[in-house]
């Protein structure tokens, strides 16, 4: 079963350190040119998801400027199944790419 695209995002940003929402939010934005806009619902959703399913812990809380913000990691689990959903969507895009060379090798180059 595939991550949906939040959850591959948020779990993607995970991947080289702790963060908390709002850098989450930022990063997943950052990272994915722009075509991924979080809300905070669905980010605090997704994490809530993530974390029941083991892919995510809570990992420490501050206060800055009055607010508190907890940070989450990335698990084991976590990091095993960004792996795979990246084997998934590497392994879907080589397919397609193999049917885009097959057509254009068949028309005799590009069309």
């Amino acid at each position: 079963m595939s991550l949906g695209e939040s959850a591959f995002w948020i779990l993607a940003t995970l991947a080289d350190k702790r963060r908390h929402g709002y850098a989450i939010i930022r990063e997943v934005e950052r990272t994915s040119g722009g075509e991924v806009v979080l809300k905070v619902a669905t980010l605090y959703a997704a994490l809530e998801r993530l974390e029941r399913v083991g892919c995510l812990v809570a990992d420490g809380e501050e206060v800055v400027d009055g607010r508190v913000r907890r940070y989450y990691r990335l698990t084991e689990a976590g990091l095993d199944r960004l792996t795979a959903e990246i084997r998934r969507l590497e392994d879907r895009a080589s397919a397609a790419r193999v049917r885009l060379q097959s057509r254009t090798a068949l028309a005799g180059g590009p069309s």
